[in-house]
């Protein structure tokens, strides 16, 4: 199978290279993980990975290299690997947020192929929701970057110009969700639950939700209409939120992540 260089071996970059292990995408000393500090990477090295703290040797016989660093870092990486990257022979995969095709392309040749993704920290239980855009790539390379991703959840190929708000929206969008079960399971504890079981509650019924969604592939209101009668106490606490701005507020905060997504990276 393809040998991958994943440079930064992070929550993202490791999660990426266990999920190919257990999905047999390919075995892991087809893997290099890359680290300034690979010292405490003694798990990974049980599990047959190969380390290295030499970013540029290490994309040098790689076919997909995955740069999963900070958007800080990424022109001190690119400066690394520009010696040792073959444009022509070797594919780019982005995960960093707010970096486009062409900012990777400027510092590694024009005839790099490069390809965004961007998952989501659920990635770490094979549950991330990736979406994937290039403006140059081939349909071969984003079937290849497509089943990749495909290991660790689900995937969706966007526009470019949308990957900022697919970062507002799934990667961001996790603490939104997470934060929206923390105030499930805080308003259990008003009415008089223990908060263990208010938050074992907020959360299966919120993976109820998403599930029934998934499975039953219908709309959010279809599925909303089915719980609320006239008069009754769901309607009312529905009308409650709303009153107090809950659809407003959220539209906001993915918004407002949305910019700010936008202005992470500077060349």
């Amino acid at each position: 199978m393809s040998k991958i260089t994943i440079i930064g071996s992070g929550n993202i970059g490791l999660s990426l290279a266990k999920g190919l292990l257990a999905k047999n995408y390919c075995q892991a000393s087809d893997i290099v993980l890359t680290r300034r500090n690979i010292k405490n990477m003694t798990a990974e090295a049980a599990l047959g990975f190969n380390l290295s703290d030499d970013n540029a040797q290490a994309v040098a016989s790689a076919e997909i290299v995955v740069l999963a660093v900070l958007p800080q870092q990424l022109n001190h990486v690119l400066d690394q690997i520009s010696t040792t990257v073959k444009p022509t022979n070797q594919l780019i995969v982005s995960v960093i947020s707010g970096v486009s095709c062409q900012d990777i392309r400027s510092k590694l040749g024009e005839e790099t192929a490069v390809i965004r993704a961007m998952p989501n920290t659920a990635i770490a239980i094979g549950q991330s929701m990736t979406c994937i855009a290039s403006d140059k790539a081939t349909d071969e390379h984003m079937a290849e970057v497509t089943r990749l991703f495909e290991t660790v959840g689900a995937v969706v190929t966007i526009n470019e110009d949308l990957m900022t708000s697919a970062t507002a929206l799934c990667a961001c969008g996790i603490a939104f969700f997470l934060r929206s079960i923390r105030a499930a399971s805080q308003g259990g504890v008003e009415i008089g639950f223990h908060a263990h079981d208010a938050l074992k509650m907020a959360i299966q019924t919120a993976k109820g939700a998403a599930d029934l969604l998934l499975q039953m592939q219908s709309h959010p209101e279809s599925e909303i209409d089915k719980v609320t009668s006239p008069k009754g106490c769901t309607i009312a606490g529905l009308n409650e939120m709303e009153h107090n701005g809950f659809s407003s507020a959220f539209i906001k905060g993915i918004k407002l992540s949305a910019e700010r997504a936008g202005g992470l990276y500077k060349n």
